[in-house]
């Protein structure tokens, strides 16, 4: 029977032949797990034999904030039907997608799928709505915009494990902040040069000025953004025929002549042309017809599905909610009263790191985010809920 002492040098000889085989399978273009960078360094015990991004994909699938992806909006909330996408479906689509890409372009999947799955971590409850009404509490409370590809970051390095974070790749990390999947882009060439200073100032940046443009520092970065728009544009499309709030005779018969008009189609003819446009290249790349037939798509789900006030019923009152939980949550830290929920159930056993180094304005955005829609819900006074609807 072999000692402790054996297994541990057995497994991470054969973590460094995986290391090794990377250089054969790889594209010199791909990030190698032996070159993934951590902000605290760990010793054989901490990290095992998984390597590097592998690792982190565990740790995000072990996480608290994705075990909440399981009720967390997409596009269309309060609304129940079991056929819905949720945030949970979402990012394993993008995840999907991404690393089918990534293997034709002889990529690194497992940073593919780390980035993948933890991508909208940060997102809030009621998706890209509960994300803009919590945005403007925080530039009031002067902590400036709420993003949630910057809140994943937050959550991921400083607010996960009760505050000591999970210690992910810098390439991780990167990949999640810089997904901006709404940006229409045609070429993503990546930044590659960046480190964990690098990488803080991009979040002060974003929260200073949402628009402020951001590259990944590598390609299964911007494989990641490229899939994002992949997995959700002729999805969100179905979802919508679905709840009849479009019918698909509607879509624009240029993007249908290009892309089809399914979400099958939709997905096989963007994989098809990002593969075909970026193999051997050192960018990811989609094609001028398909392109266009892409950002003319986004703006018709923008317009159709995104902004149509059919399906955002509830919108007021939700935003009436978020106002109501932020000043709730404030007093209750201005007051010390510990009997509220933002003490019980975000701070107890917190680390005293993440006390001294946030005021309660960031406190109360942190428990807010991390919110399912069923919780926030919860939360807020029985006779101000908005009911669910049967579709």
């Amino acid at each position: 029977m072999e000692g402790s002492s054996d297994i541990l040098t057995t497994m991470e000889t054969l973590k460094q032949a995986l290391n090794a085989r990377e250089g054969t399978i790889f594209s010199p273009l791909a990030a190698f797990s032996d070159r993934g960078r951590r902000r605290h360094s760990e010793d054989k015990v901490q990290s095992g034999y998984r390597q590097s991004y592998a690792l982190d994909t565990d740790r995000i699938l072990h996480s608290m904030a994705y075990t909440r992806y399981i009720d967390k909006t997409q596009v269309f909330y309060l609304i129940r039907n079991d056929h819905i996408t949720h945030r949970v479906l979402h990012v394993q689509l993008v995840s999907k997608i991404a690393r089918t890409i990534g293997r034709f372009l002889k990529l690194n999947e497992d940073l593919i799928e780390a980035i993948s799955l933890g991508h909208d971590i940060g997102h809030t409850p009621f998706g890209h709505d509960g994300e803009r009404y919590l945005s403007k509490l925080c530039q009031a409370a002067g902590i400036g915009h709420f993003l949630h590809n910057v809140q994943s970051i937050q959550f991921l390095d400083r607010v996960e494990r009760k505050g000591r974070g999970w210690n992910l790749c810098l390439q991780t990390l990167d990949g999640i902040l810089c997904h901006d999947g709404e940006i229409h882009n045609q070429v993503l060439q990546p930044r590659q040069e960046k480190t964990f200073a690098i990488l803080a100032e991009e979040m002060t940046l974003k929260k200073k000025d949402p628009h402020q443009a951001l590259m990944p520092m590598t390609l299964e970065g911007c494989v990641v953004r490229m899939a994002d728009t992949v997995a959700y544009i002729g999805r969100d499309l179905e979802d919508a025929i679905r709840l009849n709030v479009i019918e698909r005779h509607e879509i624009p018969r240029d993007v249908v002549a290009v892309l089809g008009d399914s979400n099958g189609t939709i997905v096989y003819s963007l994989v098809t042309d990002i593969i075909h446009c970026s193999h051997g290249q050192p960018y990811i790349a989609l094609s001028d017809k398909v392109s266009r037939a892409l950002k003319r798509l986004k703006d018709f789900n923008l317009e159709r599905i995104y902004l149509n006030q059919t399906i955002k019923k509830h919108a007021g009152v939700i935003h009436t909610l978020f106002d109501r939980l932020f000043e709730t949550y404030m007093e209750d830290l201005r007051t010390g009263r510990q009997e509220s929920k933002i003490f019980t159930s975000f701070l107890a056993d917190m680390d005293p790191n993440y006390v001294q180094h946030h005021n309660h304005a960031e406190i109360v955005r942190d428990f807010i985010a991390g919110m399912t829609d069923r919780y926030f819900l919860l939360q807020c006074p029985a006779e101000l809920r908005p009911t669910t609807i049967d579709v």
